[in-house]
């Protein structure tokens, strides 16, 4: 079943595939009841084998070296036969020659590398190497310093042993090429399968967006399995690098999550491990505005999920983080410690990240207050209400940054019109980032630019679709467009390589990730303003309903609330107004735009 069509699939289906995993999870076999005290963890993912789509290159055409290699196409079954008689991929080295073959699945998928091998002519162990790319130029490529290939955070390009008539399962990265060479000469491997393992959370896609316009319906999916890869053990950023909890990248990946898959359990757990690391006064990841948008995400939370206990758990830690972040105020101004960081196209303009910091501080209090309010906490709404309003007196200079500018609209310090059209909406997409990018959108719908924004979200992240893209990218510069040659395929000379060639910062080059869980705000952004679903109440029990439609004739889709699913279509008439029909749960209440 297609990860599209399990978003079909019936509500007690996935209660009750949670339960039956549940279930299984609940104990280990008998032989471990040995009066031990094992330390456990389970794991709630699960593992798919995926036989490559395509052997998209091979090191020679010389069938004395390599042949039979479209018998990895084949159904994989990860089991050894003993038999040679079903034409199994062979590769011989010679002295001069170590040939190598490269295999494409098709999508950028999280996971490893399952090889299972035939009754070799030698019972030595046959060494492989095997490099894994998110790009045909990684895959390809060596870890060097002139490209910026590593095997940082995941191990991308390795030697290991193959047994005889055996398997071996290794690799832990994100990838959708692997390239396979002998290492010694005068070697001989018989090669059954070569299989990608999907390792994932095998969960529905309940949520839904699809229009007249298929450019922006592809853009929807894909910044939904982008975070989707990214569900991992934990929430994380990136599945090649960095595979770690960074609270600010989670902000618009729990958006996405909210708006495609509805409640999961990978959320709390990412947001409390980054508490019980952080004792105060440390800022999360040591970065100021990571800790304001840790207090931002549970006020979005609550108001999706209405889960007053968990709320209430955080109550004590709340209460150290928003003094905290009062003792860096000095009159009406920031005066935050810590990584000033914003995002990084934004790290060189410190004017920028004084404005960004303000308008932070003013949302993490303005979220502050609305928690404290929830849990009957009147002294402390009081201290985080008077210390926004106290904030909001002062009015930083933008420094020409959009990413600044979009944060002083969004907490209303800046005219968000004002702000639309003298910085955000100045040439397009110039300036764009795939992290402040959502928050760019989310500006200009504040500023009633919604067809400036569905044009922006076709152009910017549809130009990464544009060149391959089948998983949204850490960052992307709308320049890169110029001459570039597409990532799923070798670069022509004349051509210029956007992965080897292009980023900066932590991800410079090849380095750079090309499945990045902040890049997926398009994806959010599309469910609240253009299928126009707005949560009002805790727990998703008033929804309004806002469409925006720009120049699209109808959008549908659905939307996950704890008490099951909404429908919704609009549908633009002969006099530009729009229909609409909403069904879903009869304890939800829909509210309409007037």
């Amino acid at each position: 079943m297609s990860f599209m069509q399990r978003a079909v699939m019936p509500v007690f289906s996935v209660i009750l595939f949670l339960a039956t995993c549940s279930n299984a999870f609940a104990q280990l076999p008998p032989a471990f009841n040995n009066g031990r005290d094992y330390k456990v963890a389970d794991d709630s993912r699960t593992r798919k084998y995926i036989a490559p789509v395509k052997i998209f290159w091979k090191s020679t055409e010389n069938t004395g070296l390599i042949k039979n290699e479209n018998h990895l196409l084949n159904q994989p079954i990860g089991q050894a036969i003993l038999t040679n008689k079903q034409g199994f991929l062979v590769m011989k080295s010679t002295e001069t020659e170590k040939p190598g073959i490269l295999l494409d699945f098709g999508v950028n998928l999280h996971g490893g590398i399952q090889l299972v091998t035939g009754m070799i002519g030698s019972k030595d162990p046959v060494r492989v190497r095997i490099r894994l790319g998110e790009s045909v130029t990684e895959a390809m490529s060596s870890i060097d310093t002139i490209h910026g290939a590593t095997n940082d955070h995941a191990m991308r390009d390795f030697i290991v042993s193959l047994p005889w008539l055996g398997k071996l399962e290794i690799g832990n990265s994100g990838f959708r090429y692997a390239r396979i060479d002998l290492v010694d000469p005068n070697k001989e491997l018989l090669l059954k399968e070569a299989n990608a393992i999907l390792v994932y959370r095998d969960i529905p896609y309940l949520g839904s967006f699809k229009s007249n316009d298929e450019r922006l319906n592809k853009i929807w999916d894909i910044g939904a399995y982008t975070v989707h890869m990214n569900m991992q053990e934990y929430l994380w950023d990136g599945i090649k690098r960095d595979r770690l909890v960074w609270v600010g990248d989670l902000h618009p990946e729990v958006s996405t999550i909210s708006a495609v898959f509805g409640y999961n359990e990978v959320v709390p757990k990412s947001l409390d491990l980054i508490r019980d690391i952080t004792p105060m006064p440390e800022w999360m990841n040591g970065i100021s505005t990571y800790s304001m948008w840790w207090i931002i995400i549970h006020r979005d939370w609550y108001l999706h999920y209405g889960d007053k206990t968990y709320l209430k758990e955080q109550e004590n830690y709340l209460k150290l983080l928003t003094r905290h972040m009062a003792s860096r105020v000095e009159g009406n101004k920031e005066k935050l410690d810590g990584t000033r960081f914003l995002d990084w196209p934004s790290s060189e303009n410190p004017e920028a990240i004084h404005a960004g910091l303000q308008s932070m501080l003013i949302w993490a209090f303005d979220a502050s207050e609305e928690i404290y309010t929830v849990l009957d906490n009147p002294e402390m709404a009081k201290e985080a209400r008077e210390m926004a309003a106290k904030l909001r007196t002062y009015r930083p200079d933008h420094a020409g940054s959009k990413q600044a500018a979009s944060l002083m609209s969004l907490t209303g310090i800046m005219d968000p019109t004002k702000a639309n059209r003298q910085v955000i909406a100045k040439d397009g997409v110039a300036d764009f980032s795939t992290f402040y990018g959502y928050y760019m959108l989310e500006a200009k719908a504040k500023a009633g630019d919604y067809q400036g924004a569905i044009e922006n979200i076709r152009e910017y992240w549809g130009a990464m679709m544009d060149l391959g893209a089948t998983t949204f990218w850490e960052d992307f510069n709308i320049d890169w467009l110029e001459n570039a040659a597409r990532i799923d395929d070798f670069v022509p000379d004349d051509k210029v390589d956007v992965h080897a060639s292009y980023g900066g910062y932590s991800y410079d080059k090849l380095r750079h990730n090309l499945s990045h869980g902040w890049a997926s705000g398009p994806t959010a952004w599309l469910t609240k303003h253009v299928l126009g679903v707005h949560v009002l109440e805790s727990g998703s029990k008033t929804i309004l309903i806002d469409p925006h439609l720009g120049d699209l004739d109808w959008v549908e889709g659905t939307f996950p609330t704890p008490d099951g699913l909404l429908y919704i279509r609009h549908e633009k008439q002969g006099d530009g107004s729009v229909k609409t029909k909403v069904s879903g749960p009869e304890n939800v209440n829909i509210v309409y735009s007037k």
